[in-house]
């Protein structure tokens, strides 16, 4: 690994090594950086699988660029099993010192076989050995894994709200939709972050509602988001697969962004923070004062 600043090597960075390689271990995969252009090239192959593109769809971030990111310092780094790419991602430094991960991709038929943990977890040792302590990205908050993944196995914390961040997305899963995104800030050596990457994420003790309970929104007929009036619980549900919605429903989609955008966006452009998700009852606010 090239070490673009010197300094001394932490505890710290020891353990997020360890962890790192622990995960990689367990998802049987090898995690390295990425700098020749024949990597980069097929990073970019990569997400436009990952993304399900047309030949016409715009490339999410083209081989060039991750070529020069590369270069200049920043994080390109690809998962690899049995000599293929399994699984990428790349980010770049920001004005005030921390590492912002702009897009991370993993193979479908690998989703749920712990890639996608081991590369954020080589990309913290990354950042910690070069004294960052701060990961931020924004991801889709309709999509109920990356949620999940999130805020729940890392410890990311939600910061912001940023309605339609990129422009309607053409092509591909994003089918079209506004692209809202919820952005987060990853604290490295945080003591929640540093038990999640050791595999035991804090769960607050906060049970799902109970089914009937009237909520802040809610997953109504036919899939559809339903607003609570007064007196609703705090919980923001979203539905199971956005994904899948936007393909069989598109217009039921668009509702879901909406209803999120003026239920969660607002409670967090307004200074609320996200309490705590799970999987049935969505995202938790904090109640009424």
């Amino acid at each position: 690994m090239d070490e673009p600043w010197s300094r001394s090597i932490t505890v710290t960075d020891i353990e997020a090594a360890e962890s790192a390689s622990a995960a990689a271990a367990a998802a049987g995969v090898t995690i390295q950086d990425l700098h020749h252009p024949a990597d980069t090239a097929e990073a970019m192959r990569l997400f436009r699988s990952v993304w399900q593109l047309g030949p016409d769809d715009a490339t999410p971030v083209s081989a060039d660029l991750m070529r020069a990111f590369a270069h200049t310092g920043n994080y390109v780094a690809g998962a690899f099993r049995d000599g293929a790419m399994v699984a990428a991602s790349t980010g770049f430094l920001t004005g005030d010192g921390e590492l912002h991960s702009h897009i991370s991709g993993v193979l479908p038929a690998l989703r749920d076989r712990n890639v996608g943990f081991a590369l954020k977890l080589y990309q913290r040792a990354w950042a910690l050995r070069r004294g960052i302590t701060t990961i931020s990205w924004t991801f889709d908050p309709l999509v109920r894994r990356n949620v999940y993944f999130n805020l729940v196995r890392l410890g990311a914390r939600a910061v912001d709200y940023l309605p339609d961040f990129y422009g309607a997305m053409e092509g591909g899963v994003n089918g079209g939709d506004e692209s809202d995104r919820l952005l987060l800030s990853w604290p490295l050596t945080a003591d929640e972050v540093r038990a999640a990457c050791a595999g035991r994420p804090v769960v607050p003790p906060v049970a799902a509602p109970r089914p009937g309970e009237p909520l802040l929104l809610a997953v109504g007929t036919n899939g559809w988001p339903r607003l609570g009036g007064a007196g609703s619980l705090p919980w923001c549900q979203i539905p199971a697969d956005i994904v899948a919605l936007r393909a069989a429903q598109p217009d039921a989609a668009r509702a879901w962004r909406t209803a999120l955008r003026e239920t969660l966006g607002a409670a967090i452009r307004d200074g609320a923070r996200v309490l705590a998700f799970s999987r049935e009852g969505g995202y938790l606010l904090p109640g009424p004062r």
